[in-house]
């Protein structure tokens, strides 16, 4: 019978599907761990990335290289940690969430994921569709729409497997890699100078704005939630040699992974830097202005062309990590699983809103600046997935000996100070600007009850787990589905079966299902042998048609009826009219079936678009048990 279960693993589909516990030599015990790193690396150089780099490096030079780099150290610190929860709890970010919080908490701190997820897949939205423009001369808008199209995508990369899935990703970080090199070797820049920007300077203005902006770039929460879920992607051994095997040859990876981030985000804003300020184009905010001044001050066609195509691979490998962060988070904080595809239609939905919205009624000569914008919201989010993260992985009672050492756990919570000092500064400095203008005093009102329910949620977060640690743990909150039950022998008695529906269409397999059905009840059951007609004439006429095939299906059920009787079974025949599913519902309630058998058609993915998902709708309308027969 078919169940509603709740798999508690991450990203089930390909949970464990990579053994790494298979005896190798050499390199190829190592690369048998890596992958996960560079499906998070991407969301490290999307398109955020570029316009945040792009005016950072046009309006202060190589100024802020050393923001890139003390992002990079972070992002190096923030992963490693995720990837432990991971490989050591075996649980993502959301998951463990959801069993230390309280539920209020919980649904807070997953609407600040997904409002982080559909600001990373704006930015995606915005690059794909600023790429082909550049590239192509495609109308932005109509980009915009076109990228609807790539919620299509990882379906087939995740029938091609985990391996494909990240063996595509890399071959698009090396196109974005190779693109950002040869613009280099173009550009020329002072090396000497390209130095210094490394050395710290004090923010203030539009360089506190965008290092922000590049901060919550780079550092991207959803990233956190995703490492936590892809390590789990290799199946380890679980004595602790494996997890210290897994941890090591994992952090080799994200070192690989997220310094080639840093050199693509570092050559961005180094080539800002030479061809743009040096040139006294200090006011390049534009991706677009930025790609067509790049041919006339660098004297070279490929230049801008190289800078397309690395946007739109940008842009492409991004699409891929939002999927399965959003549906991490949402498997992990709500236990809601629903069709992938719609899942990336209604993020690419929310997406594509704000961006249609700018083009229409401003112009697209704002875009630039709602991609920057997107980047310091997910800044504004990094608070709530680094502070519950820390709290995780110093857990010594559930991470036991591999919980990160007092060290590690000075700079955790030195780098979650600042990130939440910079975004408090530049959320403070930006309502007290809004707040000294008059008027408006119901929309000041509000953001003053949405300011202060930031903070107490904040203040619930970061200390919830020290009062819960102090006075003792709910060891039901150590699994996801509550506290651990024992089976009871009384509550496991089920009453004889009485009355068994049987929904039929008529094809080749039609004994299997009502071979299975029979065994169920034998012959003390009721049996309800149902088939839906759905001609023209049924759907308009019900049961007053009368047409040939109505007539038809009616002589075949009776047939069926007739031979089980003669089986000495005892069954009757109904027909229903119109709707497949709601008519399959209204005949088992009426007739009051204890249980409901139909074929399913094994069709998946597109195909149940087109044929439609009979046997979920039914199931989710009725109380009754359902068996489903493979036909």
């Amino acid at each position: 019978m078919e169940t509603k279960s709740q798999n508690k693993q991450s990203l089930s589909l390909v949970h464990e599907t990579i053994d790494t516990t298979i005896p190798k030599k050499g390199f190829r015990k190592i690369l048998a761990f890596f992958g996960p790193a560079y499906l998070v690396s991407v969301g490290y150089m999307d398109p955020g990335n570029w316009a945040t780099d792009l005016q950072g490096g046009s309006q202060f030079g190589y100024k802020l290289i050393w923001i890139l780099l003390l992002s990079n150290l972070m992002a190096l610190l923030l992963q490693g940690m995720a990837a432990r929860l991971g490989i050591v709890r075996r649980r993502d970010l959301a998951q463990a969430n959801r069993e230390e919080y309280p539920k209020v908490v919980n649904f807070l701190l997953y609407i600040l994921a997904e409002l982080a997820i559909a600001a990373c897949d704006l930015a995606e939205v915005l690059g794909m569709a600023i790429g082909l423009n550049l590239l192509c001369g495609l109308p932005v808008i109509w980009g915009v729409t076109i990228t609807v199209c790539d919620t299509f995508l990882l379906f087939y990369l995740e029938k091609l497997g985990m391996r494909k899935m990240e063996a595509f990703i890399i071959v698009l970080i090396s196109i974005i890699g190779f693109s950002f090199l040869t613009e280099l070797i173009f550009a020329k820049p002072h090396m000497g100078d390209v130095i210094k920007g490394f050395i710290p300077t004090k923010l203030s203005g539009d360089a506190l704005y965008i290092s922000i902006g590049i901060i919550g770039a780079t550092v991207m929460p959803h990233n956190l939630y995703l490492h936590s879920a892809l390590v789990q992607t290799r199946k380890i051994s679980s004595d602790r040699d494996g997890i210290l095997k897994a941890i090591k040859f994992n952090r080799i990876d994200s070192t690989i992974a997220l310094n080639a981030a840093f050199f693509v985000n570092a050559a961005i804003l180094i080539l800002a830097g030479a061809i743009f300020y040096t040139s006294g184009h200090q006011n390049i905010a534009k991706i677009e202005d930025a790609y067509k001044l790049l041919e006339p001050m660098m004297g070279s066609f490929l230049a801008p062309t190289l800078f397309a195509i690395a946007l739109i691979a940008s842009g492409q490998s991004s699409t891929v990590t939002g999927t399965l962060a959003g549906q991490i988070v949402m498997e992990g904080y709500l236990h809601l699983r629903i069709n992938p595809l719609l899942r990336r239609l209604i993020t690419r939905i929310i997406a594509i809103v704000p961006a249609y919205i700018t083009i229409i009624f401003f112009g697209e000569k704002d875009l630039d600046e709602l991609l920057v914008f997107s980047q310091v919201i997910l800044s504004l989010q990094l608070g709530f997935a680094i502070i519950p993260l820390i709290h995780f992985v110093s857990d010594k009672k559930k991470m036991g000996e591999f919980a990160i050492g007092p060290k590690t756990k000075i700079v955790a919570w030195m780098i979650a100070i600042l990130v939440v000092y910079l975004n408090s500064k530049l959320v403070y400095d930006s309502i007290s600007s809004y707040l000294e203008t008059p008027g408006n005093i119901p929309i000041k009102l509000l953001i003053g009850f949405v300011a202060l329910g930031f903070v107490i949620l904040f203040i619930i977060m970061t200390f919830h787990p020290i009062i819960k640690k102090k006075f003792g743990y709910d060891e039901s909150a150590m699994s996801i589905h509550g506290p651990e039950r024992q089976l009871i022998e009384a509550e496991m008695t089920l009453h004889p079966l009485k009355k068994i529906a049987i929904a039929l269409d008529f094809a080749m397999n039609d004994e299997i299902i009502i071979a299975n059905a029979l065994k169920q009840g034998g012959k003390d059951a009721v049996y309800y042998l149902i088939h839906i007609t759905e001609t023209p004439s049924a759907k308009y006429s019900g049961y007053k048609a009368d047409d040939f095939e109505t007539e038809k299906d009616k002589n075949q059920i009776d047939l069926y009826v007739n031979q089980l009787r003669e089986m000495g079974f005892e069954a009757e025949g109904l027909i229903g009219y119109k709707n497949r599913v709601n008519e399959i519902v209204r005949l088992v309630k009426t007739y009051n079936a204890d249980l409901l058998v139909l074929g399913s058609h094994n069709h998946k993915g597109i195909m149940d678009w087109i044929y439609g998902e009979t046997v979920d709708k039914v199931r989710h309308k009725l109380s009754v048990p359902v068996l489903v027969v493979n036909k």
